[in-house]
């Protein structure tokens, strides 16, 4: 079972997708977060910028214009402690009322890391005192004791290597344990749908979360076996009921041959009359071979007929066969030519004789069957890089494209005339399909370069080895 290992390697694929898209996602997400912060992120900044801008002149401290329009947009607020009294000298205008103007050491070590009243606070010095910039109270959150450890601020890239990793393995545990159940259960469904084509019968324990389409694979596996049963059982019936009515119609066609063979030399008819008799005789025989032809495809079908292969010389068996029709055609209407090269003596193909001879028996009598004014029929056997070719043509009245195209792809071959419910070129070249079919060979009809009717007959070559 290839398709499952390739299920979970998805699967894990797209765990593992989505966890570094999450990853990534998270980065981006903080990215912009933190570039919307940046413009209030940088206080201590500020403080010094405030401090530099602040200047003493004889009527007290001044702020410079630049200074003081940054404190307003970030509305924060700003005062001066002098060095020596711990008061406030200087402040800016929108000072809360709260803000002390009195400080001692104690508070200015806390306002320095820390708050005043709830403010968030940032200092930087001058030479005369301590610049202390204040925020809303919303603005900033301070960690007023941050102390860590030297040795974990060492390590943190594998700290964070580790960590990264555990949790991916965590991940990993948690998906794997929570899809097993449906992979065990996933296993023996598609091993079920592979199965259900064979033809086999197909029974899945409906079990899981997969319980449902489990139900539902056993019932069509039990559908297409009861399909299966009735098939079997409507070809045996067929099967019997050909052979059984071939058998019936043998006895009296037997008679009607026998009396109509009387008849044609009876001296007391008359010339039309021994024609007629004639005429029910042609058609009896042509009745026999029919049946022998039905019964021949029904045994075929259902393998009933026994093949008997061996190494056959392809060269003397067709010619064979074509002597024989010659043989049987004194007034030589349909004359018969040989069209194989003369240098080839031999073609050895593994066939059984009898159904090879009876393939192309079936050919030639279709050329004349279906060409009653007459026609040249050309026969020929070669060894091409495709296999032993056996070819039978003749410059008859041949058939249509639409009826050369049915007769390549439809599976009985049961192609009428237009004007007539006779069928053209029906159980014969249906026979001969199942013939050569059974050698492992294949049939091609088509035009004929003589203007008429042409099958090709491919069987698989016995080479000898050198």
């Amino acid at each position: 079972m290839k398709s499952v290992p390739k299920l979970i390697r998805r699967f894990v694929g797209l765990l593992l997708l989505s966890f570094v898209l999450l990853v990534v996602v998270n980065i981006v997400i903080v990215a912009i977060i933190a570039s919307g912060q940046m413009e209030n992120a940088r206080p201590w900044s500020t403080a010094n910028k405030v401090a530099a801008s602040l200047s003493q002149t004889e009527n007290g401290y001044i702020l410079s214009d630049e200074a003081a329009a940054k404190l307003n947009a970030a509305g924060a607020w700003a005062i001066l402690i002098d060095n020596d009294t711990k008061t406030v000298v200087w402040h800016s205008d929108n000072l809360p009322d709260s803000v002390p103007m009195n400080y001692t050491l104690t508070d200015i070590s806390d306002l320095t890391r820390g708050y005043i009243d709830g403010y968030p606070t940032f200092t930087s010095g001058t030479e005369t005192g301590l610049v202390v910039l204040g925020y809303p109270k919303t603005s900033f959150w301070k960690h007023m004791w941050p102390s860590w450890d030297y040795q974990l601020i060492a390590h943190a890239p594998q700290i964070a290597l580790i960590v990264l990793i555990v949790n991916v393995f965590v991940i990993l545990l948690i998906y794997v344990i929570a899809s097993t159940k449906v992979l065990r259960s996933v296993k023996p469904i598609t091993n079920g749908i592979q199965a259900l084509p064979s033809g086999d019968p197909v029974y899945i324990k409906e079990t899981g979360l997969l319980s449902e389409v489990a139900y539902h694979i056993n019932s069509t596996s039990e559908v297409l076996q009861e399909q299966k049963r009735q098939l079997q059982k409507r070809d045996v019936a067929r099967a019997n009921w050909i052979a059984g009515v071939s058998h019936d119609i043998r006895t009296p066609l037997s008679m009607v041959m026998g009396y109509a063979a009387q008849l044609k030399d009876a001296p007391g008819l008359t010339e039309g009359e021994r024609h007629k008799a004639k005429i029910i005789l042609r058609q009896s025989e042509r009745i026999r071979n029919l049946i022998s032809d039905l019964n021949l495809a029904s045994k075929l079908e259902y393998n009933m007929q026994p093949i008997s292969c061996k190494e056959e010389n392809a060269v003397a068996l067709v010619r064979q066969v074509a002597v024989d029709f010659i043989n049987a055609d004194p007034n030589i209407k349909y004359p018969i030519k040989w069209m194989s090269d003369e240098r080839l003596t031999v073609c050895r193909v593994v066939a059984d004789c009898v159904l090879l001879k009876r393939a192309v028996f079936n050919l030639i009598q279709n050329s004349i069957a279906h060409n009653e004014n007459g026609c040249t029929i050309y026969v020929s056997v070669a060894e091409k890089t495709e296999g032993c070719v056996i070819c039978v043509e003749d410059d008859g009245i041949g058939a249509t494209d639409e009826q050369i195209e049915k007769l390549n792809n439809t599976p009985h071959y049961m192609v009428c005339d237009e004007n007539t419910t006779e069928q053209r070129h029906g159980l014969g070249l249906l026979i001969v399909k199942q013939i050569v079919s059974s050698h492992h060979g294949k049939v091609t009809i088509d035009h004929s370069r003589y203007g008429g009717f042409s099958v090709k007959i491919i069987l698989p070559v016995l080479r000898q080895k050198d």
